[in-house]
Order: C-alpha cells, then sequence, then structure tokens
C-alpha cells in the first residue's frame, strides 16, 4: 500500500498541472466574486515638524484602517503627481495641511481621522497642564497611567445589536471563498479516483494483483492520495487567502482546515460512487462537470441558499455535500459557533461518504472485475 501510495506522489510531482489551474482558478474566482481586497489604505504623510513622538503620530500609526507612511516632501509629491496616491498629509506640530492630487471620498474619512488625533493631543496637553507635568518622562509616565486606567475601566457598558439569533449573515468574501474552494476541489478529486478504472481498464490492477499487494490496500492506497491532494488544493487556497491577502478567518483558521475534512471525505466517497456508475471514460467527463456545476448551484456555492424560495431545490439541497460543507464553515467562521453546533453538518458528510464509498467500491467490483 505505501509503494503504491508513494508512487502516486511521485506522479503528482511530474505533473502537478491540472491541480496547480484548479487551484489557480479556485483563488481567482473566489478573489474577484468576493471582493476581497486589501481594508488598509495608504496615505503618504510628510512630517513638517519633529513630531514623531508625539501623540498626534502616536495615534495615526495605531490606526487599523489607515496605513500612514512617512516620507519626504519630494517623495510625497512625487506620488501624488504620478498618480500613485490620491491625496497625501502634511503634518506640523498644531495643524496640518491636505495635498490634492484626486479629489476623492476617503480625504474626508481621512481628515477626520487626523483631527481625531489633533483633538487627542490638545485633551492631553490639558491634562499635562493640570497635573503639572512638564518634563518628557513626567508625560509619559502620566499617559502610561492614563493608558492603564482605561483598560481597566471602573464600569463597563455592554453593547448588543438589533438582529435576532436566528438572522442570516453573508459575508460575499467568506462566501465567494468557501464556495469555489469547494466546488473546484470536486475536479481534483474525481479524476484522482477515475485513475482507479483506468487503471483497471488497462489491466494495471490484474497485474499487481499477482504480486503480494492486497486489493484493499489498493483501494486504500488509491483513496487516501486522492484524499490528500483534495485536502492540499483547500488547504492552499486558504493559506494564500490568510497570510499573502490577509483575511483572518475571524480567528477560526485552524478550525476551517479542520472542519474541510469531513467534506473532502465526502467528495472522495461521491467520486467513488460515480466512477461505480459509469463504463467509459466518455461517460465519465460527459458526467463530472454536470454534477459538480449542478452541486455547486443547489448546495449555495455560487449563491446563499437564504435567497432560494423553491422548496423543491432546498430539498435537494439536503442531499448535496456542498450544502453541509458550507454550513461548517460559515458556521464556525461567520457565525462564530462552537464545535458542537457544527456537529450536524459534519456527522452528515461523515454519513454521506460512509455510504457512498461502500455503494461505489461494490459498484466497481461488480461491474469491473
Amino acid at each position: 500500500m505505501i509503494g503504491i501510495l508513494l508512487t502516486k506522489i511521485r506522479l503528482f510531482f511530474r505533473s502537478p498541472w491540472s491541480f496547480v489551474m484548479t487551484t489557480l482558478m479556485s483563488i481567482g474566482f473566489a478573489f474577484i466574486l468576493g471582493g476581497t481586497t486589501t481594508n488598509v489604505i495608504n496615505v503618504p504623510v510628510y512630517v513638517a515638524d519633529e513630531i514623531q513622538d508625539s501623540i498626534v503620530w502616536d495615534m495615526l500609526e495605531e490606526s487599523d484602517v489607515y496605513n500612514f507612511k512617512m516620507m519626504t516632501n519630494d517623495e510625497m509629491k512625487q506620488k501624488i503627481a504620478n498618480g500613485k496616491a490620491e491625496f497625501g498629509i502634511e503634518l506640523h506640530k498644531n495643524d496640518y495641511q491636505v495635498l490634492v492630487g484626486v479629489d476623492s471620498r476617503t480625504i474626508d474619512l481621512v481628515q477626520r481621522t487626523v483631527e481625531e488625533a489633533y483633538m487627542k493631543k490638545q485633551q492631553y496637553e490639558q491634562i499635562y497642564a493640570e497635573s503639572k507635568a512638564t518634563t518628557i518622562a513626567e508625560k509619559k509616565e502620566l499617559r502610561e497611567d492614563l493608558q492603564r486606567s482605561q483598560e481597566n475601566p471602573p464600569f463597563t457598558i455592554q453593547m448588543e445589536n438589533f438582529r435576532g439569533s436566528d438572522a442570516v449573515i453573508v459575508d460575499n468574501t467568506f462566501h465567494s471563498l468557501f464556495g469555489f474552494a469547494l466546488f473546484f476541489v470536486i475536479y481534483t478529486i474525481a479524476y484522482n479516483v477515475f485513475h482507479i478504472l483506468v487503471e483497471k481498464q488497462d489491466g494495471v490492477w490484474d497485474r499487481i494483483i499477482l504480486s503480494p499487494v492486497k486489493k484493499w490496500e489498493m483501494y486504500v492506497a488509491n483513496l487516501i492520495y486522492s484524499f490528500l491532494t483534495g485536502y492540499l488544493q483547500v488547504a492552499v487556497v486558504f493559506f494564500v487567502f490568510r497570510y499573502w491577502i490577509g483575511l483572518d478567518f475571524n480567528g477560526k483558521f485552524m478550525e476551517s482546515l479542520i472542519f474541510i475534512i469531513p467534506y473532502v471525505f465526502a467528495i472522495v466517497a461521491m467520486s467513488i460512487l460515480i466512477t461505480g456508475l459509469v463504463k467509459t471514460v466518455q461517460q465519465f467527463n460527459a458526467v463530472i462537470p454536470i454534477i459538480a456545476v449542478s452541486m455547486a448551484m443547489i448546495g449555495g456555492a455560487y449563491w446563499p441558499l437564504e435567497v432560494v424560495e423553491s422548496k423543491f431545490m432546498i430539498a435537494l439541497s439536503k442531499f448535496d455535500p456542498i450544502t453541509y460543507g458550507m454550513e461548517a464553515l460559515n458556521g464556525v467562521v461567520v457565525y462564530g459557533y462552537p464545535l458542537g453546533e457544527v456537529l450536524y453538518p459534519i456527522s452528515i458528510l461523515l454519513l454521506m461518504g460512509v455510504v457512498m464509498t461502500g455503494v461505489g467500491i461494490h459498484l466497481m467490483e461488480k461491474r469491473h472485475v
């Protein structure tokens, strides 16, 4: 079994292009249709006065929305003139100036952020005056005391939004990422599983059976290889979005990698079932695209199932592995469900996998051996 698995892996490294193409297509479609863009806006800043250690610059550096990049006056003006920046900010000790290259709505938002920083500076200066702090060390100590008091307030306020507990949250970025990742992996897994039928028709299995290798070991090696390539593809897509594009998965990145395991197993089982039903390569090549696209449409990979009004289509979705794969991933990443609340889709996927694996292998043994 190990020898067959290692041979499959060597063949994968010799010809990985189909795997690479489907992976790139998953990333491309999810990136374009999901509207995934960088959340941080770069803003060139020229510091006219020495305020690098002031409250203004500290607050600007802490901004999560804007990335204020300090540069010289000539560099900032050149970026604006070349169209690489729509505007720039020139900071002075007590005020600022905006250099506009292209009129943009972002200018007003950035101005508010800068104004808040200067207002904060004035508040601290009033506190310094009241406390009679004059030296840099005294001001620094006072600021640290204020920050500690803000981190441990005497009372807290709890906020809740006006949304029911059963409200539907549709995050277009995550929906496109999960949908296209689960959709394209069907092709990778199915065509790997289909090699079992091709090898049987070519007589490869007849020759291997004459060796000490048992038939169940041949099945297990092929299925493990198909599972690993499918899981690797989805994991690569998730890693690209997490560490290259910067999507943080709401702090549930490792959980999302775990919860795709039952889905990949179910798709391997479905591929076995399809391979057991078809008789020729031509039939398989015709059936797989139809099934994959239909599953994506019915299971909610292209659009949320919440927008579907047809009861018949909703009923069909209950037999679609993509439905439960999307439910598990959205549940843990978007809704923040604990493990206990996503056990249902996981258990359904595992049940589908066991049933389809048994039926598929039975059909392959009955028809092709």
